[in-house]
């Protein structure tokens, strides 16, 4: 299989289709945000909010909305997710929002996307084989880190010419045309769990229900591990490069291709894997690459020039191919009427995750020189990689009966 076998697939193009329209969107939006907060209130604090804000609520949706995906049809929730987030985006038009208001608008951006991409999750795994799923969920990861690439530059070059509230009106379009893509290019399809006569309560019930249950799993507790350690510790260099780069006296230009580095290394090893690679190879090969990918960071404790510095991003932003491994092993596992629910905790707590690893290694960074910081943050992920390795070898799955 290849990629091109997986865009051969109508709902998956409808559905990439959606995905880089919104994502993009995203990245553009958080950048003239960030810009917006910045002019009004001139406080880092504050403008790095802006983007704390949108991993946070990451919990509260994909934990407490979880079973949206499963109880209601995949295509309507994913047009609904989006105009919300239209609705949101439009908000942060708005002139004289207070700034309250926009970090709480950041907020409801955030805590729909887990539903939204626990739901698309579920939706691919309806209309892929399971031996393909991994290789369409790469490709969603790779518009991910492209569009990183391609929206940062976007943005920057949208608010040289345009006020921050004008670049935000293009987020709300590209909203409501994932919005349109998907209504008209997804076929309808019934929901896993009948949902009919659910009030409020009940989702919630089903959905905090749902994670409980999951969680009795010992498969997927150990899976669960392995989707939010690694990344923990992955965004550690990441969420340093700005101090890092004050070190070397670099320029603003010498940051950013810093930064460019874990996606280039990300997309890069994705299209190889994808391409190259049998689903059996790109199977046996995550559990080396978990460990493998631990090691660049070590790198660091030599304080690497600026190419060096870059080179190990690539390196770390490689090491995302092990995931191929990782949806393969999680799908077995997860009971089909949970599966909307498992996929949105995953997505949830990836993100939390990331969010408590910048957090922590900021922390880090304020006793300690930032290049040594990193490389203890490689060393630590060898530790804790290899002791989640351990666990998931030694869990099987063990399908049984389940109550929605």
């Amino acid at each position: 299989m290849s990629y091109r076998s997986v865009l051969a697939v109508p709902d998956f193009r409808a559905v990439f289709a959606a995905h880089l329209l919104s994502t993009l969107g995203v990245v553009v939006g958080e950048i003239a945000l960030s810009v917006l907060v910045f002019r009004r209130t001139g406080s880092p604090l504050l403008t790095a909010l802006t983007f704390a804000l949108g991993l946070l609520p990451y919990v509260v949706g994909g934990t407490v909305l979880s079973a949206v995906a499963d109880r209601l049809p995949a295509r309507r929730v994913m047009v609904v997710c989006d105009l919300i987030c239209a609705c949101a985006a439009a908000g942060l038009v708005v002139p004289g929002m207070p700034i309250a208001g926009l970090l709480l608008l950041r907020c409801l951006l955030a805590a729909v996307a887990p539903v939204f991409a626990g739901t698309r999750a579920a939706a691919l795994a309806d209309v892929l084989p399971a031996d393909v799923f991994p290789l369409g969920n790469s490709l969603l990861r790779v518009v991910n880190q492209t569009a990183q690439l391609t929206g940062f530059g976007a943005g920057g070059l949208l608010l040289a010419a345009l006020e921050p509230r004008t670049v935000l009106a293009v987020t709300v379009l590209t909203f409501l045309a994932s919005a349109t893509l998907i209504r008209s290019a997804l076929p309808a399809r019934p929901p896993r769990v009948a949902a009919a006569n659910a009030t409020r309560t009940r989702l919630l019930t089903a959905s905090l229900s749902g994670a409980t249950h999951l969680a009795r799993i010992p498969r997927l507790r150990a899976l669960y591990l392995l989707a939010w350690i690694p990344p923990m510790f992955v965004v550690v260099s990441e969420a340093l490069l700005t101090p890092y780069s004050a070190t070397l006296r670099t320029t603003p230009a010498g940051l950013g291709l810093l930064l460019t580095g874990m996606p280039i290394g990300a997309v890069g090893a994705s299209l190889l894997a994808g391409t190259f690679l049998s689903p059996s190879a790109r199977t046996r090969l995550s559990a080396p690459i978990v460990l493998l990918a631990t090691l660049p960071p070590l790198a660091y404790v030599t304080h690497p020039s600026l190419p060096w510095a870059l080179l190990i991003q690539i390196g770390i932003g490689a090491g995302v191919v092990y995931t191929f491994g990782l949806d393969h092993w999680f799908l077995d596992a997860v009971p089909e009427p949970l599966r909307g629910r498992a996929l949105t905790l995953l997505t949830a707590g990836a993100m939390t995750s990331q969010g408590l690893g910048m957090t922590l290694a900021g922390t880090a960074a304020e006793f300690a020189p930032v290049h040594l910081v990193i490389a203890t943050g490689g060393a630590a992920a060898l530790l804790t990689n290899a002791l989640v390795l351990r666990y998931v070898a030694r869990t099987r799955q063990r399908p049984g009966p389940v109550t929605p």
